[in-house]
């Protein structure tokens, strides 16, 4: 069974696309005007903290299940075999350490911004340089969320990079602004749907295709795409078990555990118990997410393999293929195409609003409010304000993104190293009673400069990864065949040594030096706080109650 290549979209497609923004954006009107309206930051920020688990453990899964990651797990399992499933055990171990050690502290506190908790223990200096850290870190990351499935779906499909891009920039922002988080919320829950049937649509006509689930499997076996993983300790692997466990530990729990975006979320729910079932229960759905995902991958693969289109030049970046599936093969299917690309734009949306809200929320609560009284007039619309300025930045950094070499690796990378000494700067405050504000500072210096310089290296000189063999043996003999085989070549500077290390050890390699520095440093520079026992994790100090809010450490809204 064979079909014509299809690189445009019809009238259903572009209705389905559009009924997408239309519902995300009826949300975000629907509590602009219900409720108290979005008029006080409680209700903008963490929408009164009466939110129920479900929503919310869906917004958990779809914050940083971006575009990017639904183009990229398929295509690094076509490209590289199934090593990356590996990586769910990472969730298994992380999630109870995410709801047992750091989030009962942050629901202890009811800050707003986590960056609160770093100021209460540490001082003003390292609350504000780790808010900037942040900031700086989401900025970049979610003009790439935009801008990088927008070239990949032009190239495929001929949508319009920029149609993609302010649609979906604007009405993110539109939503974000006026909804708050109750709209963040409840969109998220919709665009996960989108993203679950956009991939289920591929999986399940791709294995239709080739006639079943056993074709489908002899093809990736065939193909040697069925690959166990590594046990190898070098950390210039890409993917080895060590790297994936605990190397995707610790980019998740600088992502679950310490995030705003994701912390924001949990004090939306009213208990803390209600915020760990919220932390359980979006577990299974990554997982599933992610299983989809990377199953996908193999699918396409198994209906590609004998003539490769990345090898035959049908496309030329790895991550075009998941979309030149869709359209070759089912571009004839009506309305198909455009649930798949709804479903990318929607994971494109989720992504977005969850930094719009957070970065709103951290501009206002560490810098903006000292200047400002307790509940100051029109904090709404000052907040309202904020995230409509972060929207905007947004949709113009793609512009300076489209002319940038290799941004979207750029961003993981920053995403990595910014990550690291977060993590590392609350696990001294949350598990080292000793830590003081000059030890902190040290580390979290030490850890940014320590991951920028390995960043460096994977920015300017890191080798492209070996890919696993493609073959054309089915390809007409007239289709034009190029070598798709990398070859991995170390070739750091010794002045950037690390340059080819895994980019599954970025966050681990910048959290350990904040870590170790700050333990050492406080040795020259010991905590003096008076009441450091109650910013300690309960898995120091368990007869500290978790389960109720303290009145004289609230921060109040």
């Amino acid at each position: 069974m064979s079909a014509p290549d299809s690189t445009t979209l019809g009238p259903l497609d572009f209705s389905v696309l559009g009924l997408t923004l239309i519902i995300s954006a009826g949300i975000g009107i629907y509590y602009r005007f219900s409720g108290g309206r979005q008029r006080t930051a409680k209700e903008y920020l963490i929408a009164d903290g009466n939110m129920s688990v479900l929503p919310v453990a869906f917004s958990l899964m779809a914050s940083f299940m971006s575009a990017v990651t639904l183009l990229g797990v398929p295509k690094e399992n076509y490209f590289h075999g199934t090593e990356f499933f590996i990586i769910n055990i990472a969730y298994i171990i992380g999630t109870p350490i995410v709801c047992f050690v750091f989030l009962p502290v942050f629901y202890r506190l009811q800050t707003v911004s986590v960056y609160g908790y770093l100021e209460k223990r540490f001082g003003r200096p390292t609350r504000l340089l780790s808010s900037g850290i942040f900031i700086v870190q989401m900025v970049f990351y979610m003009s790439v969320v935009l801008y990088a499935p927008a070239v990949t779906l032009q190239a495929v499909t001929r949508l319009s990079r920029w149609y993609s891009i302010i649609s979906v920039g604007i009405v993110c922002t539109f939503y974000c602004t006026i909804g708050g988080m109750k709209a963040v919320l409840w969109t998220d829950l919709f665009q996960s749907c989108l993203m679950f049937a956009s991939m289920f649509a591929v999986l399940i006509a791709g294995t239709y295709r080739l006639g079943g689930l056993s074709n489908v499997m002899h093809e990736v076996i065939e193909g040697g795409r069925f690959n166990y993983g590594s046990f190898s300790f070098d950390p210039e692997e890409r993917h080895t078990i060590w790297s994936l466990v605990f190397g995707g530990l610790f980019v998740y729990m600088s992502l679950y555990g310490v995030n705003q975006a994701q912390i924001q979320r949990l004090l939306s729910v009213k208990t803390l118990a209600q915020a760990q079932k919220a932390m359980f229960i979006q577990w299974p759905i990554l997982t599933m997410l992610s299983f989809t995902s990377c199953f996908t991958g193999l699918v396409i693969y198994a209906n590609f393999r004998g003539c490769d289109p990345y090898v035959t030049g049908k496309i030329q970046y790895p991550d075009q293929i998941l979309p030149y599936f869709v359209m070759k093969y089912l571009g004839g299917i009506p309305a198909l195409p455009g649930l798949f690309i709804a479903g990318i734009f929607s994971g494109a949306l989720s992504t977005v609003s969850s930094a719009i809200n957070s970065l709103a929320a951290v501009t206002f609560e560490d810098f903006v409010r000292p200047m400002y009284k307790e509940g100051t007039a029109h904090e709404g619309l000052l907040i309202k304000t904020i995230a409509l300025f972060y929207g905007v930045i947004c949709v113009l950094l793609t512009g300076i993104a489209e002319r940038l070499g290799g941004v979207l690796q750029a961003s993981f990378v920053f995403f990595g190293v910014g990550g690291g000494p977060l993590l590392g700067v609350f696990t001294l405050g949350m598990l080292s009673r000793r830590t003081g504000q000059k030890a902190a500072l040290s580390g979290i210096v030490s850890g940014l400069l320590f991951g920028l310089w390995i960043g460096a290296g994977a920015l300017f000189e890191a080798a492209k990864p070996n890919m696993l063999p493609l073959d054309n043996q089915r390809c007409p003999e007239e289709l034009v065949v190029r070598n798709a085989t990398l070859i991995l070549s170390k070739s750091c500077s010794w002045y950037l040594p690390l340059c080819n290390i895994s980019y599954q050890w970025y966050t681990f390699a910048a959290w350990l030096p904040t870590v170790l520095v700050g333990l050492l440093a406080s040795l020259v520079w010991p905590n003096k706080l008076p009441d450091v026992e109650l910013y300690l994790s309960p898995i120091l100090k368990p007869e500290v109650s978790c389960g109720k809010e303290s009145p004289t450490l609230r921060m109040r809204l």
